[in-house]
C-alpha cells in the first residue's frame, strides 16, 4: 500500500472527517484509510461505532485512526478536537441532522439545532483548520451538501436553508482561500441509502425512488468516492458544488 504524504513532509497525510460512525462519513474514512492517511473521526451519538470503525480500519490499514467524540455544532466540542490536531491536510464536514415537518410546527430549539450542527459546524471546523492549512500553503476543504440546498425541499425549510448556506459558504470561502492553494468545494447529495433517509415510510420512499432517472438510492460509497476524487482533483477547481444524485436534479 502507498501511503500517501504530504508535500513539505515525509508524514502521511491528516484527514479529519466529522459524523463518521455512519452512512457516507464512514465510507468515506474507508476510502482514506486505504489511501494511508491519518484519521480523525467524529460523531455526537454514536461512539461505540465509530470506535468499532477506528479499530477496523487501523488494523486493515495500518493507519492512524482517532475517534472522538464532538457536537459539531457545539464550538467548545470543535476546539478540543482541534487541540489533538497539530496538522491537516483534508477536511471533511458530512456531520449533519435533518427535520421533516410544517416550518409553523417546528419549535425555535430544533430550527437552531439543524443551522448549528449544518451550517455553523462548517464555520467552527474552517475557522480552526485553516491555520493549520496555511502552513503549509495546502488543503483541501469538502463539504457535505444536498440537492435541497440547491431547490429546496417543502417540510424540509430549516434543513434546505442550512444546505443552502452551505453551498454559499464554500463558494465565498472559496474564492477567499484560492490565493492561498487552499481548495474549497461540496458535494450535493440526493437521496442517499442512509440512516437519514430511514425515517421516510416505504410509501414515500418507492414515490422517491420514482422519481429518480436512475430508479434507486444513491449508495453512500458513491458519495464517498466522489469525495474522494475532489480531494484529488487538479488544484484549480475550487468553488463548486458538484451534484450526484442519479440524474433527479
Amino acid at each position: 500500500m502507498k501511503t500517501q504524504t504530504s508535500e513539505h513532509s515525509s508524514e502521511p497525510k491528516t484527514a479529519l472527517i466529522t459524523g463518521a460512525s455512519r452512512g457516507i462519513g464512514k465510507a468515506t474514512a474507508r476510502l482514506f484509510a486505504q489511501k494511508g492517511y491519518r484519521l480523525y473521526i467524529t460523531c455526537c451519538n454514536s461512539m461505540k461505532e465509530l470506535e468499532s470503525t477506528a479499530l477496523k480500519l487501523q488494523a486493515e490499514y495500518h493507519i492512524s485512526c482517532i475517534p472522538v467524540r464532538a457536537d459539531m455544532g457545539n464550538y467548545e466540542d470543535v476546539e478540543r478536537l482541534f487541540s489533538q490536531i497539530s496538522s491537516l491536510d483534508v477536511l471533511v464536514n458530512n456531520a449533519g441532522t435533518a427535520h421533516i415537518g410544517l416550518l409553523t410546527d417546528m419549535t425555535v430549539e430544533e430550527w437552531h439545532r439543524v443551522l448549528s450542527v449544518n451550517l455553523d459546524s462548517c464555520f467552527y471546523t474552517c475557522k480552526c483548520a485553516i491555520p493549520l492549512m496555511l502552513q503549509k500553503h495546502s488543503g483541501r476543504i469538502i463539504n457535505v451538501s444536498s440537492v435541497w440546498g440547491n431547490v429546496g425541499a417543502s417540510m424540509e425549510t430549516a434543513y434546505s436553508a442550512s444546505k443552502g448556506g452551505v453551498n454559499s459558504f464554500t463558494k465565498a470561502l472559496a474564492k477567499e482561500l484560492a490565493p492561498s492553494n487552499i481548495q474549497v468545494n461540496a458535494v450535493a447529495c440526493g437521496v442517499m441509502d442512509t440512516a437519514m433517509n430511514h425515517c421516510l415510510s416505504p410509501e414515500d420512499m418507492d414515490a422517491l425512488k420514482a422519481e429518480i432517472p436512475s430508479d434507486r438510492l444513491g449508495d453512500p460509497m458513491e458519495a464517498a468516492k466522489l469525495i474522494l476524487q475532489i480531494s484529488e482533483a487538479p488544484t484549480y477547481m475550487t468553488g463548486q458544488i458538484i451534484t450526484i444524485d442519479g440524474g433527479w436534479y
